[in-house]
C-alpha cells in the first residue's frame, strides 16, 4: 500500500513538473501555442520526451537546455539575455529614458523663460521674485496647450 502511494505521489510530481515545463515551450509546428495546449504530433512527442527526461532524473534546466540545443532558442518563450537579445530587453528602458528626458527638458524650458532672461539683460537690473512670477504667468502657455510654433502642429492644423 505504501509503495503504491509513493509511486502515485512520484507520478503526480512528474506530471506537475512536465506541465510546468510544457507551458514554457513553444510548439515548433504551431508557433503560437505552447506544447501543453497544442495537439500537433510534434507537441505530443515533446511532452512525452519531457516526461521521460524527468523520470530519468534530469533537472528543469537540463531539460530546457536539451530542448534549446535540439530545436533552437525560439522553442522557449522567454529568450535569455545575451548580446543578441540585449536590444529587445533594454528597449523599454531606452524609450522610458527618452520620454523622461523630453519631459524634463520641457519643464526646464518652462522654468527658464527666454523672455525673462532677455528682460534682465535689457534693464541691466535683475527682476524681483514678484516680477519674475508675474512674467512667468503672462508668458507661460496654459498646461495641455500645444505650441503652434512646432512644424507638425502647423501642418496638422491645415
Amino acid at each position: 500500500m505504501e509503495g503504491e502511494e509513493d509511486s502515485v505521489k512520484k507520478e503526480r510530481v512528474v506530471e506537475a513538473r512536465a506541465r510546468n515545463i510544457s507551458h514554457n515551450v513553444r510548439c515548433t509546428e504551431c508557433g503560437s501555442q505552447s506544447i501543453e495546449d497544442s495537439q500537433a504530433d510534434v507537441a505530443i512527442l515533446l511532452r512525452k520526451l519531457i516526461r521521460d527526461e524527468i523520470r530519468d532524473g534530469k533537472s528543469d534546466k537540463e531539460i530546457y537546455r536539451k530542448l534549446e540545443d535540439d530545436f533552437g532558442e525560439t522553442v522557449l518563450y522567454a529568450p535569455k539575455f545575451d548580446m543578441q537579445t540585449a536590444a529587445l530587453w533594454l528597449s523599454p528602458l531606452l524609450v522610458a529614458g527618452a520620454a523622461g528626458g523630453m519631459w524634463a527638458y520641457k519643464k526646464h524650458r518652462q522654468k527658464t523663460n527666454v523672455h525673462i532672461m532677455a528682460l534682465n539683460l535689457v534693464r541691466g537690473v535683475p527682476l524681483t521674485p514678484k516680477e519674475k512670477e508675474t512674467m512667468l504667468e503672462v508668458l507661460t502657455p496654459p498646461p495641455g496647450g500645444t505650441s503652434s510654433s512646432s512644424w507638425w502642429s502647423k501642418w496638422f492644423q491645415q
